[in-house]
């Protein structure tokens, strides 16, 4: 099973304050806009990660999913986790283990050339489980989500240069990591801060709620060329810093050199 991490999804309940943050922050263009969001009552934005991306999604209307989540998690946040697999087998085996643990396909969309499915995050815990498939199978390249290829022209790695880490919190760690496991057909490796999901080009750890938010997505670790200018940045930009860290769209951004 080889699952590649390609996207990050956050929801914000103003889009252009987060976009603005990121684009200033790390110094990556908005590479994509999805007009298709719209049947969704949201509006959204991509932005390229070196070969991965981070979307911010932010509802335009009353009664959607997006906003039933900023209610429950009480703010800004992390959304989905976006994975990508080479082949139409790969897919179907993470949905039927899916179904075999009783998670609930929320969404699924067959494309023809693009298949999307989405696992519900009640039933995941902490967040969407997305895993699509596309002909080309170029894990670091097109990605129909962000327009094909197009994003291709709208990068910058100066800064930051790939999304490695992804952290999930729960009350109970163990057990959301055992149920994700089940699902991505992935074996778990133990480590001392708790569980770890490895997948092809990231991993997903697993931790003890502590922020009083409830089960959600709460942090990122970035690959980034010089940390000490990034955090100057972003107290320079209001944001919130802590040691390695920067809090932007209710989520905890560790900076990794």
């Amino acid at each position: 099973m080889a699952i590649h991490l390609r996207q990050i999804c956050l929801v914000a309940d103003k889009l252009a304050p987060v976009v603005d943050d990121l684009r200033g922050l790390f110094a990556i263009p908005v590479c994509h806009v999805d007009p298709g969001v719209g049947k969704f009552g949201l509006e959204n934005a991509l932005l390229a990660v070196g070969t991965q991306f981070l979307e911010v999604v932010a509802p335009l209307q009353e009664g959607t999913a997006a906003g039933r989540f900023l209610e429950r998690r009480g703010g800004n946040g992390g959304y989905m986790v976006i994975c990508q697999v080479p082949s139409l087998e790969e897919q179907a085996g993470v949905r039927t283990r899916a179904q075999d643990a009783g998670v609930r396909v929320a969404y699924a969309s067959e494309r023809g050339s693009w298949n999307i499915m989405q696992l519900h995050p009640a039933d995941m815990g902490a967040s969407f489980f997305e895993v699509d498939w596309d002909e080309q199978a170029d894990t670091t390249g097109n990605w129909e989500p962000a327009g094909g290829r197009e994003w291709m022209d709208h990068v910058n790695t100066d800064e930051v240069s790939a999304i490695t880490a992804v952290e999930l919190q729960g009350s109970d760690p163990q057990a959301l990591a055992a149920r994700w496991a089940a699902v991505a057909g992935v074996d778990l490796v133990s480590r001392e801060t708790g569980p770890v999901l490895p997948l092809a080009n990231a991993e997903l750890r697993f931790v003890q709620t502590e922020d009083g938010r409830g089960d959600g997505l709460a942090a990122l670790d970035l690959r980034v060329k010089n940390r000490a200018r990034l955090l100057s940045r972003a107290e320079t930009l209001g944001l919130h810093v802590a040691d390695q860290q920067v809090v932007l769209c209710g989520t905890r951004f560790n900076l990794v050199e």
